[in-house]
């Protein structure tokens, strides 16, 4: 029997969700520390509980045969991409094998059917990310004196390391764009140069906590977004000078710089805050997905891999099957942007967000597209939804939901709530096109809407992530 303080072999059959390295032994499953799929590992036993167990690698007795020479100098330390040592082809292996284990064992499906994943080409691997999101922290570089922080070094802007919440400083990351990379350093030269401080949680001192970046490679243009805690940032018109340069160096255009006070306290808002303010130029950036012109502002949420989207788009569309006949309800709608990309094949799209500036964004681009037969409201879906299903609400739009067809869901990685799968199925569509960041909460939504009459026919996984374990999947579901 396996117990803490044992030593032993542990040859990796897969790697979990929060990319844990999994093997078993004595039929006991136990989650190591380090190490790749199809690496042999001297483990020892940290924790021993009912059904598995934790282990620390003190060794690795055999390389595994899918290794490849990191791309990336980060890599050991920061906690982003954790396949960036794994083979292309050993990264689908794995994502493929996870998806049909979650959608047969929480979705209840025998034998899935599962398409091949969907991948951009190769020179499309690498710089792919539109947004990419900043720690910015002076640690280690610190000093207190009376309570107030002062600058000894220049801040370091990167992402948490892994299995640490130390923060990595990335100066040459391999899925960034060059527009970030170039917005980053700027960043960093300044507040060396100025003496600006970076947030310390735990005095609740320091300005710089965190900077968003969004990057569109069809326009080039750029949008730094700031999180601070404060209300400016000191010299700030030396600071959009920098990023300027920069960026435009890296060849791009700056065109969006935003501000927001994070208090310590917004525990319950996102990375933002409570309010965003332009700061210099427009609030948005625009980009484009196949045909159509997008504007994006700081909290729309918007697909991060602009080659992906377009090939995920396409699949979404040849789910949905539509005709001139169908009213398509788009839920978790973001900026509208699968909506409109169905719209010219349906006879009406509804879409619903709860995010504000999203719902503005989304009704925007329906008019910079010429759109006319689609309609974005503001609000919660399973609430929106509830309402207008009752007959409470504008009559063309209780009319689209009772009427609608084809209902697409495009949750966050939570899902969605158990009370809007029961209002889809009451409404009962032809199809459901559900597109999901997470495999597990999309089996167990599958196996929800199984019980309400709906049937899984396939699935079709999308490498919206390269190098890391998270994917894409668009699952088509057809009505009893």
């Amino acid at each position: 029997m396996i117990k803490k303080g044992d030593i032993i072999r542990l040859e990796v059959v897969d790697i979990s969700h929060e990319a844990k390295p999994i093997g078993k032994v004595d039929g006991l499953v136990i989650f190591a520390d380090k190490g790749t799929f199809g690496d042999v590992l001297e483990v020892e036993i940290t924790k021993v509980k009912k059904s598995y167990a934790l282990a620390k690698t003190t060794n690795i007795i055999e390389a595994s045969p899918h290794r490849v020479e990191s791309p990336c100098p980060h890599s050991k330390e920061c906690g982003g991409c954790n396949y960036m040592d794994l083979s292309y082809e050993s990264q689908l292996e794995l994502k493929y094998r996870q998806l049909v284990d979650k959608l047969v064992r929480l979705g209840g499906i025998n034998n899935p059917l599962v398409r091949e994943f969907v991948c951009a080409d190769v020179d499309d691997r690498k710089g792919y990310r539109n947004k990419t999101t900043y720690e910015i922290t002076t640690f280690g570089n610190i000093k207190r004196k009376g309570g107030v922080i002062e600058n000894l070094g220049p801040a370091t802007i990167g992402f948490k390391g892994r299995g640490s919440h130390d923060v990595v400083a990335v100066s040459d990351c391999v899925v960034q764009s060059r527009a970030a990379r170039a917005a980053v350093e700027a960043t960093r030269t300044f507040m060396e140069e100025d003496n600006i401080t970076a947030f310390d949680s735990k005095w609740n001192q320091g300005l710089m906590r965190n900077m968003v970046v969004r990057v569109s490679e069809d326009t080039r243009e750029v949008m730094v977004n700031y999180i601070i805690n404060g209300k400016s940032i000191p010299n700030g018109e030396k600071l959009i000078g920098m990023l300027d340069d920069a960026i435009y160096e890296a060849g791009y255009e700056l065109v969006s710089v935003n501000l927001s006070h994070k208090k310590e306290d917004d525990v319950s808002l996102d990375i933002y805050g409570k309010e965003i303010k332009e700061y210099a130029g427009r609030g948005f950036i625009k980009d484009k997905i196949g045909k159509l012109d997008f504007e994006v502002s700081p909290r729309s949420f918007y697909q991060i891999n602009k080659t992906c989207t377009k090939l995920l788009y396409d699949k979404v569309v040849e789910y949905a099957n539509l005709s001139k006949e169908d009213v398509v309800l788009d839920l978790y709608c973001g900026v509208g942007s699968i909506g409109l990309y169905c719209a010219d094949k349906a006879k009406f799209v509804l879409g619903v967000e709860s995010v504000k500036d999203a719902v503005i964004n989304a009704n925007r681009n329906a008019v910079i597209n010429g759109i006319v037969n689609a309609r974005f409201v503001e609000g919660k879906a399973e609430e929106v939804l509830v309402k207008l299903a009752g007959g409470d609400g504008e009559e063309q739009l209780v009319q689209s939901v009772n009427f609608a067809s084809v209902v697409i869901l495009d949750p966050p990685r939570a899902g969605c709530h158990k009370e809007l799968l029961q209002t889809v199925a009451d409404i009962s569509p032809e199809r459901i096109v559900y597109v999901s960041c997470d495999a597990a909460t999309l089996s167990r939504d599958i196996k929800i809407l199984g019980e309400l009459g709906y049937s899984f026919v396939e699935a079709t996984p999308v490498d919206m992530f390269a190098f890391t374990n998270h994917f894409e999947t668009v699952c088509l579901l057809v009505r009893d």
